[in-house]
């Protein structure tokens, strides 16, 4: 038999290069889900305008005609490679451990609501003896496998507003152990909070 010629190099990239591009708006139109989580996106945005500069991404996505969504995850998924080049996930679950507690403890003693104040002081008391803890057994945390995964998950619990752990850590755990040394202070309660 006789062979087949085979295309030119070019002409075989551009049929690879046609079969396997999709636009955004295409990607869009086939899955009604991923609207959806676009939609979400969006209103996450609409909800933090400045930390999410949505302003600028507003901007861009009229120049382009792409949602603004898709420039934010970009931009987000650049930084967090960035941020785990130079400090890998320790730095990442350190970060995701300060920084929005941080942001809450500043907007907490600004609100004049002592609730939150109590709720952010009992965060911080726990945050610092997890870091000691942490700091004093380096040698067994690095054994635990997927631990700063774990340690993520963990400060997500404790400041998270539906579950709001510092408390629960704080008076299960902390409370009971500090309290004797503490001159002056109510004996323990029962009632957890």
């Amino acid at each position: 038999g006789r062979r087949r010629r085979r295309p030119p190099a070019k002409q075989q990239e551009k049929e690879r290069y046609t079969i396997f591009c999709f636009t955004l708006k295409q990607l869009t139109a086939m899955h009604p889900e991923l609207k959806k989580a676009l939609t979400k996106a969006d209103a996450f945005m609409l909800r933090y305008p400045t930390i999410c500069h949505y302003a600028r991404f507003k901007e861009i996505e009229d120049k382009t005609g792409y949602s603004k969504v898709y420039f934010f995850l970009a931009s987000f998924f650049a930084l967090l490679s960035i941020v785990l080049t130079l400090g890998g996930v320790k730095l990442v679950s350190d970060l995701v451990s300060f920084l929005y507690p941080a942001y809450a403890s500043f907007k907490a003693i600004d609100s004049g609501k002592p609730e939150d104040d109590t709720q952010w002081l009992t965060y911080w008391v726990v945050f610092a003896f997890f870091s000691i803890i942490e700091n004093c057994m380096w040698f067994i945390v690095s054994w635990i496998p997927m631990y700063f995964v774990l340690k993520i998950s963990f400060f997500l619990w404790l400041y998270h507003p539906k579950f709001l752990g510092a408390g629960l850590v704080y008076q299960q755990v902390l409370r009971p152990i500090v309290l004797p040394y503490v001159k002056g202070a109510a004996p323990p309660s029962k009632k957890v909070t």
